[in-house]
């Protein structure tokens, strides 16, 4: 066999301006698996009104952040995919789930690099219905439109694997040197209503949305799915791994949009509170980002270093991504090479069964 790989990530507008951010805004948002209302109810809360005003306002949160080569995210991917192709001799080949390079092109071109497979990654950590699903989800739908009737294998969700914790614990070292009073890891959240919908048992996962009530740490097949579960995995396992106090770091979550319940506690809520316990000197990683992004470079690094400052704190330092560390590169190129790592997105792996109808 001749196996291609497929990095997928999630993607970026085109341009910063108005018009392409609404595009890229619009994709995204109507995925059913971002926002997962019935076709009618997504669309007239996405044109009625979040595409009303939001891409004003993210289009200049993009500007803070874009580069002379575009979007930093992109930009990262790409040199991502060419630095695990310099080490292997399988072909590479890059797609984001919305925008451009698309999905469709990086299947092209392994097509016209003659792979007789594809070995999807999805550069998600975690298990969640609107980045893992949906990537597998459009990746299947793609090929199926191409009629490229080849073994489509997944790289199930790594976020408690050893490979995957060390890189990012490496990635981090240096930041960790400081002096720091607390640690905050801010995961992307996501709506309670999606933990609830890929519990596979129906009952496992309670409906809670403040922190990690003990469904979370009870053995469960929920867990495969559970976005909840899995954040708490990878902390524990990054905590345990860099030595750093059980008192002196929490988790929260961030980006949330609308007002139904999303995983709590919030961000944006606990670096204010934060400084106002004397919490002077924060670290902030956001271990569900392999690559900065709008999420980290803009929300974390310029608003939510205000916020903190605003609050009463001496300096809130962010730390970067993973993004071109030279142990994930390794590990990328280490899983890309190991047919023993991918599952068969038929069968094979319960993290790709037909729970949300992968």
């Amino acid at each position: 066999m001749h196996p291609g790989i497929l990095l997928v990530n999630l993607g970026s507008p085109a341009s910063t301006a108005v018009k392409d951010v609404a595009s890229y805004l619009n994709e995204f948002l109507m995925d059913e698996r971002v926002i997962d209302l019935p076709w009618l109810g997504r669309r007239i809360l996405v044109s009625g009104l979040i595409l009303t005003g939001r891409p004003k306002r993210s289009a200049e949160a993009y500007s803070k952040i874009w580069g002379p080569d575009g979007s930093p995210l992109v930009q990262i991917s790409r040199q991502l995919r060419d630095q695990v192709q310099l080490r292997t001799e399988l072909p590479v080949e890059l797609g984001m789930r919305y925008g451009e390079p698309s999905i469709l092109s990086g299947l092209k071109a392994l097509r016209a690099r003659n792979a007789d497979a594809v070995r999807l990654i999805p550069l998600y950590p975690h298990y969640a219905m609107s980045s893992f699903e949906t990537v597998v989800v459009k990746v299947k739908q793609v090929m199926a439109e191409m009629g490229w009737q080849v073994p489509l294998s997944v790289l199930p969700p790594f976020y408690n694997h050893p490979r995957y914790i060390a890189s990012l614990v490496a990635s981090a070292q240096e930041s960790l040197k400081w002096d720091y009073d607390h640690v905050l890891f801010s995961y992307h959240g996501i709506p309670l209503r999606q933990v609830l919908k890929v519990d596979p048992t129906g009952s496992h996962c309670v409906n809670e949305p403040e922190g990690f009530p003990p469904c979370c740490r009870k053995p469960s097949q929920a867990h495969l799915y559970c976005y909840r579960h899995q954040v708490m995995e990878t902390t524990e396992a990054f905590v345990k791994a860099a030595g750093i106090p059980s008192d002196k770091y929490s988790i929260a979550f961030q980006s949330r949009l609308g007002r139904t319940p999303w995983l709590r506690p919030y961000t944006d809520f606990e670096l204010p509170r934060l400084a106002a316990e004397g919490k002077k000197k924060v670290l902030i990683l956001s271990p569900s980002f392999v690559s900065d992004c709008l999420e980290t470079l803009e929300e974390l690094g310029i608003r939510g270093v205000e916020l903190f400052t605003e609050a009463g704190g001496d300096e809130l330092r962010p730390v970067p991504c993973m993004n071109l560390h030279p142990d994930w590169i390794k590990t990328l190129v280490d899983w890309s090479e190991d047919d023993k790592a991918f599952a068969s997105s038929d069968k094979g792996s319960p993290a790709l069964s037909s729970v949300s109808g992968l």
